[in-house]
């Protein structure tokens, strides 16, 4: 089979890479990271910490906050500042900030500074209308030169690392990335984030990482490149890994009512093999982990109406789930919803997940915002 020249060039480049990455250390600024890292997305609404407690026990190298707005923060918005809240076990953990204005940007990076994260980053990638429409997020895209400078100016302004999270481009007539890339690193970034999107596609479209891997071909690149876009498992890491020479992989989407994803991708890349799946009893036991977290971070009330939208993804698979689920809609105080987690063990005690990997009542309640 004849292989033509374009495509020998990235091969042997790849392979190079590889080579290049046995026994290399990733580092952001002074942070050591594993040979490979997977990191969890910033996500509004879903990594909050006690979330990204149960991902870090199952091996989430790096955790970002919910996005925080700038404008919010400086005006100490409750909201905002609460978002700030991390614990030590957490660490390394970034802090990511969205904005359209670059003084209030700095701003917001010093003070998100004064708490003792271990990075800042910026947000340049989310699509919601509401956000990219006054030019932060991915709208900002349609202004590189801005784009450029509001970075530069966050890096100058604190001392710890600035790393950003973006996409492709702004749209189909402007996919410059591989430019940008290299722009953010020249004013400084330690690392950079890429999602296989434009900020006009849909995240029912798969991600391209084509460019993610243009990218990370480009020789002026000295920074930690990571992708994300579609990580949902141990072989689509595998995939990413092997065919586009990332230096990481950032899970958004694939963390929903799995934290056991970071175990999965990392036994995989080792092994070749998937894990088992988690069963019924370690499913519960996790949820109520979470849900003991969150009842001593927000409350009872606020604990168990926010985790309302974690129940199905935890619970997806299993058949005839639905009537559990109501309950759970139902249900105002944490005894009862115990009380309940472990009537669903006693009921599906034993079942092969392995065997049933679909279930029609369960779909996800979980907003697609900011979630690549």
């Amino acid at each position: 089979m004849w292989v033509s020249y374009p495509e020998c060039a990235k091969l042997v480049f790849l392979q190079a890479q590889l080579l290049l990455k046995k026994n290399t250390v990733i580092r952001i600024g002074n942070i050591k990271l594993e040979e490979f890292p997977v990191l969890l997305a910033p996500m509004e609404d879903v990594s909050d910490p006690p979330f990204r407690y149960v991902c870090k026990l199952f091996g989430a190298d790096i955790m970002y906050t919910e996005f925080i707005s700038s404008e919010g923060l400086i005006r100490d918005a409750a909201k905002s500042v609460k978002k700030l809240d991390f614990n030590e076990f957490e660490r390394p953990i970034g802090i990511q900030i969205f904005g359209h204005d670059i003084d209030s940007m700095v701003k917001a990076a010093l003070y998100a500074e004064s708490v003792s994260p271990d990075i800042i980053d910026i947000n340049f990638g989310c699509p919601v209308k509401k956000v990219a429409s006054k030019g932060a997020g991915s709208g900002i895209m349609n202004d590189i030169p801005k784009m450029v400078a509001m970075t530069e100016a966050v890096v100058k302004a604190v001392k710890l690392p600035v790393t950003v999270k973006t996409r492709l481009g702004y749209d189909e007539n402007r996919k410059d990335i591989v430019e940008i890339a290299e722009k953010l690193q020249d004013v400084g970034i330690q690392a950079l984030t890429v999602h296989g999107r434009l900020r006009t596609t849909r995240s029912s479209v798969p991600a391209d990482w084509t460019l993610i891997g243009k990218v990370k071909e480009n020789q002026r690149m000295h920074i930690p490149v990571f992708g994300n876009g579609d990580v949902i498992d141990g072989p689509s890491a595998k995939f990413f890994k092997d065919s586009f020479g990332v230096d990481g992989l950032m899970v958004a989407r694939g963390s929903y009512g799995n934290p056991w994803i970071f175990h999965e991708i990392k036994h995989y890349l080792k092994t070749g093999v998937l894990p088992e799946k988690p069963d019924i009893h370690e499913r519960v036991r996790i949820s109520k982990i979470q849900l003991e977290r969150s009842i001593d971070w927000k409350g009872e009330r606020q604990a168990l109406m926010e985790m309302r939208k974690h129940w199905s993804d935890y619970f997806k698979g299993y058949p005839n789930f639905k009537a559990f689920r109501i309950k759970m809609m139902q249900i105002e105080n944490a005894a009862p919803m115990f009380t309940l987690m472990d009537e669903i063990i006693g009921y599906y005690d034993g079942f092969d997940f392995e065997k049933h990997t679909t279930d029609t009542d369960a779909i996800s309640d979980l907003p697609s915002a900011c979630h690549p």
